[in-house]
């Protein structure tokens, strides 16, 4: 896939708050690593993840989605009746049915001329809705999309908590499913994706993409409801491995489509799992560490807004700046990896 007039601007990452560091998280673990005898610290240890963010109060997706759009579309400079194309791209929704795009339409007072939809695909929603929408730009279909996500990690967490420190069968070897979910965390990113004409300056072109899929690791990772909680078991060491392996299959297509080699790229951003995973994947796909712009020390895994929140934080913080080329490189589980070439404008 390769895109030459599409242009993402007004990238803007939304921060929950209140912070819940691993260590406080090991202190609500109390009951468990006394009877199992585990060591303190292994948690940030283990995953690099010093801390992350929850919203102080229940918020439900559209709303953290919106308030990030909201943001998005004044920064770059569109209003509701410039949206033609509105996706709600979270692993977390509101409900089954309507799509949550509809509530998000609500709140942002959008017009009758958009589009909505939900994108859901793990941790590769906000990805998949960058080169779908792109493709519609490009095409001259639609003028402006607005990409948004919003996740909360919170009533995952919260259930983890309670099962590991009451279920008194888990052993050393019971709770290894459950470990991923002390890593997630909350947060919220949007985008407005155009023609390169019609955005707003301080932005990204858009140049090339590349997809993979290995179907068959579709059950590393699941996740699924449990009345107004989430549960998920991980098999974290697997997916460690078939993610990464899936990675240098798509880094081949991705080298293909864009013509860049493991040198190209100014920065790197990736989506955001653990220390090992970073480490495993710059070494198999031969990048330099050094152009890495990580975010999970202070946000842990955010799902579907961890690639785009890093991209927002590290322009907003220096790290990217004009001319530098940008490899936008994600992983999901079902499994899925997705990368994008980008120049920041």
């Amino acid at each position: 896939m390769r895109f030459a007039r599409v242009a993402l601007s007004g990238l803007v990452a939304e921060l929950p708050p209140e912070v819940v560091t691993s260590a406080d998280i090991e202190r609500r673990l109390e009951p468990l690593y006394r009877r199992l005898r585990l060591p303190e610290g292994r948690l940030e240890l283990m995953t690099g993840i010093r801390e992350r963010r929850f919203w102080p109060s229940p918020i439900r997706p559209s709303e953290a989605s919106a308030a990030a759009g909201r943001k998005a579309m004044a920064a770059a400079g569109a209003g509701p009746a410039d949206i033609d194309l509105l996706v709600h791209c979270s692993v977390c929704r509101d409900r089954l049915e309507p799509a949550t795009a509809a509530y998000v339409h609500g709140l942002l007072g959008l017009g009758p001329q958009a589009q909505i939809l939900d994108i859901s695909n793990a941790c590769l929603g906000f990805a998949n809705a960058l080169v779908l929408a792109a493709g519609l730009v490009e095409s001259g279909q639609i003028r402006r999309a607005l990409l948004c996500a919003g996740e909360d990690g919170l009533p995952l967490l919260e259930r983890t908590l309670r099962t590991l420190n009451e279920d008194l069968s888990l052993d050393r070897d019971g709770i290894k499913p459950y470990f991923a979910n002390l890593t997630i965390g909350a947060g919220a990113a949007a985008a407005v994706l155009s023609r390169d004409d019609l955005a707003a300056p301080g932005g990204f072109r858009l140049l090339a993409a590349a997809a993979a899929t290995d179907s068959a690791a579709n059950r590393l990772c699941e996740g699924d409801s449990a009345s107004s909680e989430l549960d998920m078991r991980t098999d974290s060491e697997a997916l460690l491995h078939a993610g990464v392996a899936l990675a240098e299959s798509c880094w081949d297509r991705f080298r293909a489509a864009s013509g860049w080699d493991a040198a190209t790229p100014d920065r790197v951003v990736t989506h955001q799992v653990g220390r090992r995973h970073a480490a495993l994947l710059f070494e198999r796909l031969g990048l330099d560490p050094a152009k890495d712009c990580p975010s999970l020390a202070r946000l842990g895994n955010v799902g579907s807004v961890s690639l785009p929140a890093t991209l927002a934080l590290a322009r907003q913080e220096g790290r990217v700046a004009p001319g530098h080329k940008v490899a936008l490189l994600g992983i999901g589980s079902g499994l899925s990896s997705l990368m994008l070439a980008a120049e920041a404008l």
